[in-house]
């Protein structure tokens, strides 16, 4: 029997959450949600699904300490360190490569690292039909989230015919993947009832993925080669990767491969599911005051409504007539920001790079 392995892609800046999240520290090795790092909780979701010798993280080298720091019960290998970022494309082909030389039959699950779930059961009834509906054939399976607003900052999946039922769990063809839309298409998606939320979570079989990346990326393919020659001879990768993986396109899979291909099918999901991508969803994981203020150490509002405030290392922050605020207080840094413009921290990060020794605080 094939075995499963799942690969955590770790390697993001989650700078929509600074300034407690830096390059070296980012928002899936914070407890942004909970009191463990995002990170940890999605290996504690998946333990049970496979052994730890099965789950590799794939994370950046300025992430690759703490990182590891977060994955005690994985083999040190398993966590694999890309020397400069490329996108999703390749870290799945560089995935792919690292299971097909422990198992040229084996399946895996692609997932992100920073996403919170809390309906672990109904999570992993979904993820084992997606694990069985590749080990049953020649598909690439997404798992796309019924979605309950019309959101314009995810991607879309338009669902097509049906395409089988995997223990009771449907599952349908792909008609077209959609880019972030505007809030009319949205709309439209959202009444339809035929679209779902590109979750960026995947599953399929090694010979599968790496025929349709053959297939519609053979460059890709091509540029791994030297990766899977020092794998087959038992040799360390390091090097091998510093040789070989700046050259790769940088280019995500959905671009790369799902786009292209005939063979995808998705399987709404039936879990809970939240991407966290800037500070004002963490009113919906946290208990909030009798004024709906949410907060995180030591913290006192008067007259104030509906903020957010996040304090470190015991420092005291005290908000007066303020509402529908961020606070984020760290030992270095402080943000003060309206809970409406939090999408625009990038900028801010942007100015900061663009600063005379900014990059101390990135």
């Amino acid at each position: 029997m094939a075995q499963r392995f799942i690969v955590i892609i770790a390697g993001g800046k989650g700078e929509r959450f600074w300034p407690q999240s830096r390059s070296r520290r980012p928002k899936h090795l914070l407890p942004i949600v909970g009191q463990k790092p995002l990170l940890t909780q999605t290996l504690d979701r998946v333990s049970a699904l496979v052994p730890p010798a099965n789950v590799y993280v794939i994370t950046s080298a300025v992430q690759a300490k703490a990182v590891r720091s977060c994955c005690p019960s994985l083999p040190p290998g398993n966590v694999v360190v890309e020397p400069v970022g490329r996108d999703t494309a390749p870290a799945v082909v560089l995935a792919s490569v690292l299971i097909e030389s422990r198992d040229p039959n084996g399946v895996f699950a692609v997932l992100p690292a920073d996403h919170v779930i809390h309906d672990r059961s109904a999570y992993l009834r979904d993820l084992d039909a997606a694990f069985k509906a590749a080990e049953s054939a020649d598909v690439l399976v997404t798992i796309g989230i019924k979605p309950h607003e019309p959101a314009t900052g995810f991607g879309y999946i338009q669902q097509g015919a049906p395409w089988k039922r995997i223990q009771k769990r449907p599952l349908f063809h792909v008609r077209r993947f959609v880019e972030k839309p505007p809030l009319k298409l949205a709309k439209a998606y959202l009444k339809s009832g035929d679209y779902v939320w590109n979750a960026g979570m995947f599953v399929w079989s090694v010979s599968t993925v790496l025929a349709s990346f053959q297939q519609h990326a053979p460059a890709l393919i091509a540029g791994i080669e030297p990766v899977r020659r020092a794998l087959a001879r038992g040799r360390p990768l390091r090097s091998t990767l510093a040789e070989v993986y700046p050259k790769l396109e940088k280019i995500s899979v959905d671009y790369a491969l799902l786009e292209k291909s005939d063979r995808v099918v998705v399987l709404p999901a039936s879990f809970d599911w939240d991407d966290v991508g800037a500070w004002p969803a963490v009113v919906r994981h946290q208990s909030a005051d009798s004024q709906g203020n949410v907060s995180r150490g030591r913290v006192v509002i008067e007259q104030g409504r509906n903020n957010i405030v996040v304090t470190e290392e015991g420092h005291l922050v005290a908000l007066l007539g303020l509402d529908d605020c961020v606070v984020v207080h760290t030992r270095d840094a402080t943000l003060v920001v309206p809970k409406a413009r939090c999408q625009e921290i990038k900028s801010l990060i942007k100015r900061l790079e663009a600063e005379e020794g900014g990059a101390q605080w990135l």
